[in-house]
């Protein structure tokens, strides 16, 4: 079969199981091919699809995320390994590194801490966008960890990226320029579909109001913000009033940054001037 007949009879399989339909099945196909998605659309006419693609749907048909069937997935401006040991990346949380850009400006961060790094994602992404830059990424999660180093390595960052299992801030000595923190605040019997269900838990729920590990967090973050520095925390789009009034009760100014869809998706915390 030919690739763009074959992509167009994905597509609609695939449309019972995901909103973005043609674009998994892209995804998938280049996958199958070991080619990117651009390169691949570039030459569908002059391939043909491989055997390999049909299993690939099944597995996407089946609940199975995309990133987990290819192993990648694309975050900022580097490609990074996930795993089921680790969140998968998504756009919403670049809000944080576009918050981050503006608040810097001209000048650039030197020293940076991810707490709940997953797959080292956001340290990852701020150590791309800032060369000189050396950054501490923390998680409770060993597996997460090795995940993290592993994409180090590979994008050429190890020896400015260091990775701690760790308990949130604890342990940790300040201060740092930027901190990058994407804890768990989803409530904790909400009831879930779709990608998140292959998630790890332990990075998605975070008690009975969603509070759990903000409340942690936020009595360590005045101790680790710099003077000039920012911490740039990800919340979910209904709690900005909630996480802000625990970061103003440890002294810090608080703005808040939208993501892509207008939902409040980034708190920045500052000191007062």
């Amino acid at each position: 079969m030919t690739i763009p007949d074959a992509l167009r009879a994905a597509t609609v399989q695939l449309a019972v199981a995901s909103d973005t339909a043609r674009l998994d099945a892209e995804l998938l196909m280049a996958h199958a091919l070991g080619l990117s998605r651009g390169d691949m659309l570039l030459r569908q006419r002059d391939l043909t699809a491989p055997e390999a693609f049909a299993a690939l749907i099944a597995r996407r048909l089946d609940g199975e995320p995309i990133a987990h069937i290819t192993g990648m997935r694309d975050f900022w401006t580097i490609s990074l390994t996930v795993t089921p040991d680790t969140l998968i990346p998504r756009p919403d949380s670049e809000t944080l590194i576009e918050a981050a850009v503006d608040h810097f400006a001209g000048r650039a961060p030197t020293t940076i801490l991810d707490l709940g790094t997953g797959s080292g994602a956001l340290l990852l992404a701020a150590l791309a966008q800032w060369p000189q830059a050396s950054g501490l990424g923390i998680d409770a999660s060993p597996p997460a960890l090795a995940v993290a180093q592993g994409n180090a390595a590979r994008l050429d960052m190890a020896d400015r990226a260091a990775f701690r299992l760790g308990d949130w801030a604890q342990g940790v000595d300040g201060p740092f320029d930027l901190l990058l923190i994407n804890p768990p605040y989803i409530v904790a019997d909400l009831a879930l579909s779709g990608d998140v269900l292959r998630e790890p838990a332990s990075a998605l729920f975070a008690g009975a109001d969603g509070l759990d590990d903000y409340r942690r967090i936020a009595p360590d973050l005045p101790r680790l913000i710099a003077p000039g520095g920012m911490a740039a925390i990800e919340i979910g789009y209904d709690q900005k009033d909630s996480v802000s009034a625990l970061l103003h009760e440890q002294g810090l100014v608080v703005a808040v940054r939208h993501d892509l869809a207008g939902h409040d998706r980034c708190l920045i915390a500052t000191h007062p001037a």
